[in-house]
């Protein structure tokens, strides 16, 4: 299996499958690249293949089936999901974790997906300094450029790369086969080559619910009843539940603008509105939006906020 459900990147898992091949297991690996480029999917095959007896994630064994499955005792994720960053009190609990040894494998795996501050790179830095012969690290960033240079200096990098168009287009069209063409063409264009960003332009384009979609029409043709029709049902929501529809709001109205900026649609609704609004409209409609979504954390009323709405969008 190697790393094959890692896609693209041909020559970084072809080097790493023959490192680790010769037994050459670095403490420390940054895998790096943007947002959907696959660096989580990368991090757990790069850990089942260290904990793997034939050091490649065969993906059948149940050392590797434990890992994929984020059950291994000996693959231990720190992350601080309150916080941007990860405390550093969190980064000096799993330093001391460190010199407890592996339950059950030979290696004794820290993955740490969340971005680290200043004091807890230096608190990692002591670790990465003298490490036991068992720990491996491995560190995810969108930006290598955010780490200090000592840390950077200890690792080994991996870089992602953006995908090929056709291994792209095949990945997007085998998960949405429902999808147009043109909603694939754009959603390619527009994530820069990276799964996870073209998967997510399309998840958001897909099966809009019946508000969005009348949304668009009101928006689109000026009609102040439609969209009068469209927020009064709305009323009665929840705050969570409008402000999830008004961020899809947000995201139909980005595309629109994209759209004028020469990209391709990413849906025919936001094709609609930016043919029908000019850029500073839909931008105004956006900025609305927004602070309708600020309004609704404040626990102002979702009845006086699409009372607002119903005024400022017409």
């Amino acid at each position: 299996m190697s790393f094959e459900r890692l896609l693209g990147n041909e020559r970084l898992k072809e080097n790493l499958t023959q490192s680790l091949k010769k037994g050459r297991i670095s403490h420390f690996y940054l895998i790096s690249g943007p947002k959907g480029s696959g660096k989580h999917t990368l991090a757990k095959l790069l850990s089942a293949a260290i904990l793997c007896h034939s050091h490649e994630p065969c993906l059948s064994c149940s050392v590797c089936r434990k890992v994929m499955e984020n059950t291994h005792p000996d693959v231990i994720t720190v992350e601080d999901p309150e916080h941007k960053t990860v405390a550093v009190k969190l980064v000096r609990q799993f330093r001391e974790d460190v010199f407890i040894r592996p339950n059950e494998s030979e290696y004794k795996i820290y993955l740490l997906p969340q971005e680290l501050g200043i004091e807890g790179q230096n608190a990692l830095l002591k670790i990465l300094e003298e490490p036991p012969s068992y720990g491996v690290f491995i560190l995810l960033t969108d930006n290598p450029e955010k780490l200090l240079p000592t840390i950077r200096s200890r690792c080994t990098e991996l870089k992602l790369t953006a995908l090929p168009k056709q291994v792209l287009a095949g990945a997007l069209q085998k998960e949405f086969p429902q999808a147009e063409e043109a909603s694939v063409s754009a959603a390619m264009l527009r994530s820069g080559g990276f799964l996870g960003q073209a998967r997510a332009i399309l998840a958001d384009t897909q099966g809009y619910p019946p508000q969005t979609e009348q949304f668009a029409g009101s928006f689109a043709k000026k009609d102040a009843i439609l969209l009068l029709q469209t927020l009064v049902p709305m009323e009665k929501w929840k705050r969570d539940q409008l402000s999830e529809v008004l961020s899809q709001w947000i995201e139909l109205l980005e595309g629109a603008l994209a759209c004028r900026a020469g990209m391709p649609a990413a849906h025919p609704l936001a094709a609609e509105i930016s043919t029908a609004r000019s850029a500073d409209q839909i931008r105004s409609a956006i900025s609305c939006l927004q602070k309708s979504i600020d309004y609704a954390q404040r626990n102002i009323s979702v009845a006086a906020i699409c009372g607002y709405l119903s005024w400022a969008l017409r």
